[in-house]
């Protein structure tokens, strides 16, 4: 990749560059991103930005969208990265870039802090947090009033829903919970907005965010025409609050969200519609988080755990779908201690082994570069999840199966499928209910049982 780098960056610059530093950063499930230093000669080092689809998973279309995304939204005053080179396509072409894929974007590097729980918690954002509302709100009214979508081209327009439910029915087996949210959101789903660009992913997260506030807005892979509620919504699911109180990206109220929505571009957003769009984003959450694990076949390895352990994180999703829907789950007692230690294969257990296990990845992958440390905190916590379910599991599954035996199910997929074609209702039936929300408090006290008292 460096050399590949070197000579598509000397073609550009048309002088003999040199590329160092080059590393990848983590996060990025579902494209690659690697940072770099390039040295012009006669110029000061700059810093840059590669993001590319994996290899094997290349999409340039999808590239190409986003990388006139950004063209679009620099034009208009969106804060973005500066875009300096693009993979090939039908309106660019170069001889130098075949070493880096069919689909990549290289970017100036805009210095800041997009890590959600530094923006959160440092004392140095401080200042910035309450303000951000606000500003996330400006933001968005600039990127709904003033991209013209029609300047992006191949900019698709489906209706969501049943693109997401298409993209649902694609995935593992129905779950009572997210059947239960998409009658939700049939039944009452409101009168389409005007069609705008919709970034499609604004959250806390793929922002950089200074002291002075937002700098850049990252991430425009998934942009697309639709209604501009969708954005608002979206930058409020409690997944992007990352254990915060505010509902705005973890930062501040909705009410601020809107108000600077309102001063920007003169239009109020409807709360009712943004609701709607917040339930709607939880299940798209949950959806894309089974599309992850799927993908994570004939990955390697380091890749494969990170989107595998993304899977389980449909539990979250599931628990926050019944908070909005108003059936929330409580967490399941505990079994007594030592109740799965009477094994087959005796003492110490599967689940005591992992601890030191655990500890150990901790310790080794605490002095290792930032990618590594990443991927040693899933490895942890992934370890944990696995203990947990040693534990748990056998009586939860038990549990949970003769629950839906006394509704009458054969199993999950059995009541889900009941739940979608509306011959029963959680809402009115009190076992129906007990047993679904047991399920996702089973669940959810495997994957993340922190996620039960965490704020948002």
């Amino acid at each position: 990749m460096a050399t590949a780098l070197r000579a598509r960056l000397s073609e550009l610059y048309s002088a003999d560059c040199t590329v160092t530093a080059l590393h990848r950063l983590t996060g990025g499930a579902s494209a690659e991103t690697w940072a770099l230093t390039l040295t012009v000669p006669g110029e000061p080092p700059a810093e840059l930005i590669l993001r590319r689809d994996a290899p094997g998973a290349e999409n340039p279309a999808r590239m190409a969208r986003e990388a006139d995304a950004l063209t679009e939204a620099a034009r208009v005053g969106v804060p973005v990265p500066g875009l300096c080179d693009r993979a090939p396509g039908e309106s660019v072409s170069h001889s130098g870039a075949t070493g880096l894929g069919p689909s990549y974007l290289l970017m100036t590097r805009v210095p800041g802090q997009a890590l959600p729980q530094r923006l959160l918690r440092d004392e140095e954002f401080a200042g910035v947090r309450p303000r951000m509302p606000y500003e996330l709100g400006q933001v968005l009214a600039r990127v709904h009033h003033r991209m013209d979508p029609d300047r992006i081209p191949g900019l698709a327009s489906e209706d969501p829903l049943e693109q997401l439910r298409g993209m649902y029915h694609s995935t593992s087996a129905p779950l009572p919970v997210l059947e239960l949210a998409f009658r939700r959101l049939a039944a009452q789903r409101p009168a389409a907005g005007r069609e705008a660009v919709v970034h499609g992913d604004f959250r806390n997260g793929n922002l950089i965010v200074g002291t002075d506030g937002v700098r850049a807005v990252l991430d425009w892979e998934l942009v697309h025409r639709g209604d501009p509620m969708e954005d608002l919504g979206w930058l409020c699911v409690r997944a992007w609050r990352f254990g915060a109180e505010g509902p705005v990206g973890g930062f501040g109220p909705r009410s601020e969200l809107f108000r600077g929505y309102a001063d920007e571009s003169g239009t109020a957003p409807d709360p009712e519609a943004v609701h709607w769009w917040e339930i709607y984003g939880t299940l798209r959450w949950a959806v894309l988080c089974r599309v992850q694990a799927l993908r994570a076949r004939n990955r390697p390895a380091q890749d494969a755990l990170e989107l595998l352990a993304i899977g389980r994180r449909v539990a979250e999703c599931e628990y926050d779908l019944l908070c909005l829907l108003g059936l929330p789950a409580t967490p399941n007692a505990a079994p007594p201690a030592g109740s799965a230690d009477a094994d087959l294969f005796g003492s110490p257990s599967a689940a005591e082994l992992l601890t030191p296990v655990g500890s150990l990845l901790t310790e080794l992958s605490g002095a290792a570069d930032p990618r590594t440390r990443h991927l040693g905190r899933i490895a942890t916590h992934t370890l944990d999840m696995i203990s947990r379910e040693l534990v748990l599991g056998a009586a939860a599954r038990a549990e949970h199966a003769e629950g839906l035996r006394r509704l009458g199910f054969r199993d999950e997929r059995d009541l889900a499928l009941a739940i979608r074609r509306a011959e029963v209702d959680p809402h009115t039936d009190h076992a129906v209910r007990e047993t679904m929300c047991s399920a996702t408090a089973a669940r959810l006290g495997v994957a993340n049982p922190r996620y039960f008292s965490r704020s948002g």
